[in-house]
């Protein structure tokens, strides 16, 4: 069973891309951390909604 990609979110608000390969060091998000694994209160650094208004991309 390979690994599967960690996939990217889409902020439906500003149209910002989470990627889990680049995480959000700004903010303190390691690379690597899956959109999942991100705290309740991390919220979208451009336009600062939750993450119930970012999809997943497939």
């Amino acid at each position: 069973m390979s690994e599967e990609k960690k996939a990217s979110y889409l902020c439906e608000v500003c149209g910002y891309v989470y990627d889990p390969a680049e995480g959000d060091p700004d903010n303190g998000i390691e690379p690597g951390t899956a959109f999942e694994d991100l705290p309740d209160d991390w919220v979208c650094p451009i336009c600062f909604v939750g993450k119930e208004e970012f999809t997943k991309q497939e």
